[in-house]
Order: structure tokens, then sequence, then C-alpha cells
């Protein structure tokens, strides 16, 4: 199994700052379509509205294809479990705040299927999904700052 977790400010110097609100809306955003905001990320379909909080996706991601089932739960916090794929499990994105300090903290505990465990294939998936990962964190953070830009701007 691949463990990852990896958390980023979400205000720093020069760039729009944005509220715990503005993260979350960006977050049901990127769950519904992700292609604004996940460079690795060629397609993104909803497939099944299970209910207010629940619905399923078909993505492809690095050129694979992935079924997905996304939970929404307000404020704080989206899960990705991997349903189908050469890659299962589950991915987190969670909003944190310490000292009224915003992160976006990315997760993900994942099976390469067709991958020994611990072998060197495994680990050179880890890190290149980590560093996609990290570039996606960075892809969303890109996008809610645009669009919070964007809100000011039309205000």
């Amino acid at each position: 199994m691949i463990y990852v977790t990896r958390a980023l400010p979400v205000n720093v110097d020069g760039q729009p700052k944005l509220t715990r609100q503005q993260v979350w809306k960006g977050l049901v955003l990127k769950a519904d379509n992700a292609l604004p905001f996940v460079p690795a990320m060629t397609e993104c379909t909803v497939t099944a509205r299970l209910g207010i909080n629940v619905f399923d996706r078909d993505i492809v991601f690095r050129g694979a294809s992935f079924s997905e089932r996304i939970t929404l739960q307000e404020p704080h916090r989206v899960v990705f479990t991997r349903t189908a794929g050469p890659v299962l499990g589950t991915i987190l994105n969670e909003i944190e705040e310490e000292n009224h300090e915003l992160a976006l903290r990315f997760s993900f505990a994942v099976v390469v299927l067709d991958v020994e465990p611990g072998s060197l294939e495994e680990k050179r998936y880890a890190d290149d999904m980590t560093d996609d990962y990290l570039k996606a964190v960075d892809a969303t953070l890109a996008a809610m700052r645009r669009i919070a830009a964007e809100s000011e701007a039309t205000l």
C-alpha cells in the first residue's frame, strides 16, 4: 500500500486571500469536475448522483481509467474512493486550520494492482503519484484563487 499525505498553506503572500468557505466551494467544484483543477486528468464525468453529498464519477488520470465514489463531508473533507481501475484506495482532500491559518491537505492510501508491494515499481509509482498530487494541490489552490479574484472583480 502507498500512503502519502501533504499539506500546503492556502494563503500565501501576493495571492488573493481565501476563506474556508471559498476553499470548500472550490473542493466541491473540483469533485464535480476536476479538469480545471488537476492537470494530469483528461476526463471527468459524473455518472450517478446517489444523494446530495454522494456521487460517482469516471475519470482518466495519467492515461488510466478509474471509477470513483465521491463523498462530500461539509465543510472540511472530500473523500474519493477508487472503486475501479488499476489503482484502488482512498484519496482525501481536507481543509485544516491551525492558529487561524488555512491549509489544504491531500492524502492518499492506494494499492497498485498487479504491482508487487514494496517493489521498486511500486516506489516509482508512489513517487510519480506524489508529484502529480502536489501539482494538483498547487493547481487546485491556483484555480480557487482565480475564482475568488474573478468573483471580487464582478462585485
